[in-house]
């Protein structure tokens, strides 16, 4: 079962999601239980082949933590926050939690792109 953390305390994902907003990134670090991190890399998949179908997801990549590291980090960018609620609040999508070995934790946050003059383009 998938259990999930917060990076923000004053900021919970499931409220993040409650704001109208797009498009939207999600930066999701998962924390696999030493020794089960195939198990965590074959649920994970099959949660963005769901979400894949969801519509609304415009991209995801995963990362791999190096060196015996037991992370994996999920970027995925949405087009909205109400195209990534419709998918995240299903029943299917909540069966998909209980295929995460017992012990996993997820640390799901939403963002937007930030410009940054000279250096980077995004919204202000």
């Amino acid at each position: 079962m998938l259990n999930f953390g917060s990076l923000d305390e004053s900021t919970q994902f499931l409220d993040q999601q409650e704001e109208n907003a797009g498009p939207v990134t999600i930066i999701n670090t998962f924390v696999a239980p030493e020794g089960k991190e195939d198990e965590v890399l074959a649920a994970w998949t099959d949660d963005a082949a769901y979400m894949a179908k969801a519509g609304g997801l415009v991209s995801a990549q995963l990362y791999r933590g190096i060196a015996g590291s037991g992370l994996f980090t999920n970027v995925a960018v949405w087009q909205s926050t109400e195209h990534l609620r419709a998918a995240f609040h299903t029943p299917e999508f909540a069966s998909h939690l209980d295929h995460y070995p017992a012990g996993t934790v997820a640390y799901p946050h939403l963002y937007q792109k930030f410009a940054v003059e000279g250096v980077c383009e995004g919204e202000q």
